[in-house]
């Protein structure tokens, strides 16, 4: 995917059917078990990218099929939100920050199974925000870019880049807590034409100033989300959804791997005496460990 600039979902609906009988194969394996030595088979329905996610919810039915084995369907923000309750004590209820490459909602997560939603997107996600800026950037051709999803590749950039290059809009007109990534995206799709524009760019090259536009992209989500952010713990005191001590919000997700976006949002958390917490990146992306540890915690109710 990163050789795309991004996720396309065709090519990964052809990824996953290619890929996932080998992946159940090699992990029965490693865990030294056979599928009739399960007790169930929980697959991710819901939300994300409907081909890939029919592909492995076709191939957990056939699993069925054979084992004889239940079914469990997964919501799988749901297994992002509890993620790093894994890692240490979290108690319940905490402000759940999901960023990824499909997704983008705040809630508080009052137990297991109860979440309250405050703001979701409602017309893209963070994740393809940063993959079709990469994209136009054409940030794949640089070598230090190489093998890099276009999030990574444009927070890597951005680091050299100026923040204040590009005045990026803050759409904060609404007052409730939904994400709009469409500002963002289009606005980057207008500087980066008029930027090739400018320096008379040839097909295949990268604008010289690729840095200052991906740190402003950068800079301009960071706002939208600190605006949101303050906007739900605002709420949660009026509403009294928080504790007063032992504040906690999870930050989780694909996105939430982003250093810059993760160190600036533990500032707005400091703010409001809320501690953050942010799994690694290996359990920030989605993985199957997360999945296994939702339906433990059902479990255990």
């Amino acid at each position: 995917m990163t050789k795309l600039g991004g996720v396309l979902q065709p090519v990964a609906k052809q990824l996953h059917k290619q890929h996932i009988g080998g992946i159940v194969t090699k992990a029965l394996q490693d865990a030294d078990v056979e599928l009739k030595d399960l007790d169930a088979i929980a697959v991710t329905v819901k939300p994300g990218l409907v081909m890939p996610l029919n592909v492995g919810v076709e191939h957990a039915k056939e699993l069925v099929r054979k084992s004889s084995k239940p079914m469990i369907p997964i919501h799988h923000m749901e297994a992002h939100a509890l993620t790093a309750r894994m890692l240490e004590r979290i108690d319940f209820p905490f402000l759940v920050f999901l960023v990824s490459g499909g997704h983008c909602l705040l809630a508080v997560a009052k137990s297991v199974d109860q979440f309250l939603l405050l703001g979701r997107g409602i017309d893209g996600s963070p994740g393809e925000a940063f993959d079709k800026t990469a994209r136009s950037l054409r940030l794949k051709n640089l070598p230090q870019c190489e093998g890099l999803s276009g999030g990574a590749s444009v927070e890597l950039m951005a680091k050299n880049g100026n923040p204040h290059a590009f005045e990026f809009p803050t759409q904060q007109r609404s007052r409730k807590c939904d994400f709009s990534m469409s500002g963002l995206k289009e606005f980057a799709r207008q500087i980066i034409e008029k930027e090739e524009r400018r320096q008379g760019l040839l097909a295949g090259d990268v604008l010289s100033n690729a840095a200052d536009i991906c740190a402003s992209f950068q800079f301009g989500l960071l706002q939208h989300f600190i605006k949101k952010l303050q906007r739900a713990f605002l709420f949660c005191e009026l509403k009294n959804l928080l504790p007063e001590q032992n504040r906690v919000l999870v930050m989780s997700g694909g996105v939430a791997s982003n250093s810059y976006l993760k160190q600036n949002l533990e500032k707005v958390c400091n703010i409001y005496n809320c501690r953050m917490v942010c799994p690694p990146p290996r359990l920030c992306t989605d993985n199957g460990a997360m999945i296994a540890w939702l339906v433990t915690s059902r479990e255990s109710l």
